[in-house]
């Protein structure tokens, strides 16, 4: 038995062309299958494209909170003294002041004689500004926790709660909640009366100038 001549690709492609002319039903179905080889792959790639904008989308927000954090960390003092009538305000925490030992060891004491919890210690270390302060009116201490973001929402107000409350705990003294950003739904701010947590709006000209 004589071996089949194996055809080139040139000549492959000319014969199936040659098929196809003879017989377009074959053609939509060879058009058919081409396409769908093609675009099988799309969903997966779809939703990998999908995946990699959501998560630049995170990286992008988690940037713009953290520049906010350090825009408002210079003009923290000015702004709780003006807002919250306070005097001698002194930042204990921040994202570029790291908290002093004596402080840091409090927390850690009232933590290790069960006066605070210890996802209350982890709280206070993750706080985005610790400043203690006076009351301008009985010149009492204060502490007050600040958290920070462009959006502010619920969990927000709560961290900013937990974190004063924790402090009050742990120095015997009034501790305030605060929250500063630039924006904030109308249940929110309604949340954030309710809980007794001051709201701090910064327009973002004012942190620009």
């Amino acid at each position: 038995m004589t071996a089949e001549r194996q055809l080139t690709p040139e000549s492959l492609v000319a014969r199936i062309i040659a098929e196809l002319d003879a017989n377009p039903h074959a053609q939509r179905l060879l058009l058919r299958a081409m396409l769908t080889n093609e675009f099988l792959g799309v969903p997966a790639r779809l939703d990998r494209i999908e995946k990699d904008v959501a998560e630049l989308k995170t990286d992008v927000g988690a940037l713009k909170g953290s520049d906010l954090e350090m825009k408002v960390h210079r003009r923290i003092r000015p702004l709780l003294s003006q807002s919250l009538q306070v005097r001698r305000t002194r930042i204990i925490q921040s994202a570029v002041h790291q908290a002093p030992d004596d402080f840091s060891e409090a927390i850690a004491t009232a933590a290790d004689e069960g006066r605070i919890s210890s996802d209350q210690e982890q709280r206070i270390t993750a706080t985005d500004i610790i400043v203690r302060a006076q009351r301008q009116s009985d010149r009492a201490p204060v502490w007050i926790a600040v958290e920070v973001a462009n959006r502010l929402d619920v969990d927000d107000l709560t961290r900013s709660r937990t974190s004063a409350d924790t402090l009050a705990a742990v120095f015997g003294e009034d501790g305030v909640p605060v929250v500063v950003g630039h924006r904030i739904d109308a249940v929110d701010r309604e949340r954030a009366d309710a809980a007794g947590v001051r709201y701090l709006e910064v327009p973002e000209r004012v942190l620009t100038s």
